[in-house]
């Protein structure tokens, strides 16, 4: 159960950092002509189509994109059953030589980001895996790090960062909420 705190980024918010992201993931690799973007399962995903969106905007350069299911990759969740369903992951082209962004919502511990980098690899060399994130609150387990960030926005190990985003949500927004205990 939790408590919520805060609205951290309003929809506005949300779009002119995602805009930035894009801005910076154009200038950092000299244009947008060697890149893809895959976004992680699920939030990842619409933030990835927002970003691909904008340097389509940018550049007049559709850029690929494609859905990654990390959870057959994921080090710290439980089995829930003996026949786990594993999603195949959609991705529709080569990731050899391309400078692959990895999108993702809240970046916090590094596993999810540890286990999107494992699943991209088994789909070939990529150039680079570089990952964008909109929002990073810290306490990192792994040593990994968002190479485009939205916003640090440090928290307490007994907060959580929700991002709200249609198609999941009917709103876009960052909202932070406090972990109630139960008694």
């Amino acid at each position: 159960m939790k408590k919520f705190k805060a609205t951290l980024l309003d929809a506005p918010a949300v779009s002119r950092a995602l805009m930035r992201i894009s801005h910076e993931i154009v200038e950092k690799n000299n244009g947008c002509e060697n890149i893809c973007i895959i976004g992680i399962k699920r939030r990842g995903v619409p933030l990835s189509e927002i970003i691909a969106q904008n340097i389509y905007k940018i550049e007049g350069v559709q850029v690929p994109t494609a859905v990654l299911d990390i959870t057959f990759y994921r080090d710290d969740l439980t089995v829930n059953s003996l026949d786990p369903v594993i999603q195949p992951c959609d991705i529709p082209f080569s990731v050899k030589d391309k400078n692959v962004i990895l999108v993702d919502d809240v970046l916090y511990t590094g596993r999810t980001a540890r286990a999107a980098m494992e699943a991209v690899m088994r789909f070939g060399r990529a150039a680079s895996i570089q990952f964008a994130v909109l929002i990073d609150r810290g306490h990192r387990e792994l040593p990994i790090r968002g190479d485009y960030v939205g916003k640090n926005i440090p928290t307490s190990k007994n907060e959580v960062i929700s991002l709200k985003i249609p198609p999941y949500d009917d709103i876009c927004a960052v909202e932070l909420y406090e972990k109630m205990t139960e008694e």
